[in-house]
């Protein structure tokens, strides 16, 4: 019984020291950014480990050329642009997250796991 009860405290001592270092590393990942870039670089997009759009540029000029004629095509041409290199910078961000998770947790697959989401800042 009292060897249960240690268990349980050492254990309950992890969970704490975990969601110690998960703070740490949401805090971190809000920091870092990571880059995506669609048709040759005509739009790139920038998100953080928190998986927010942090900016969007266009390049005009390149935009201009590969768009031709017709402003419909133009707008429409550049909202997929868009998505496109949004898409991709959230996908790098969810990697970049995935790979810090599995390096702060040794690598166990914590996802799923009753009470995660509260620990993670779901």
């Amino acid at each position: 019984m009292l060897g249960n009860l240690k268990n349980m405290a050492a254990a309950l001592g992890q969970a704490k020291e975990l969601k110690e270092k998960m703070g740490q590393l949401q805090a971190d990942l809000a920091r870092r950014t990571v880059e995506a870039e669609s048709g040759a670089g005509a739009v790139r997009v920038v998100a953080n480990g928190k998986l927010e759009i942090v900016s969007v540029h266009l390049d005009r000029p390149l935009i201009a050329t590969l768009a031709g004629e017709g402003a419909d095509a133009d707008q429409q041409m550049i909202e997929d642009l868009i998505a496109a290199a949004s898409n991709a910078a959230l996908n790098k961000a969810r990697e970049l997250v995935a790979q810090e998770m599995s390096r702060l947790t040794g690598g166990l697959n914590l996802q799923g796991l009753p009470g995660m989401d509260q620990l993670m800042g779901g």
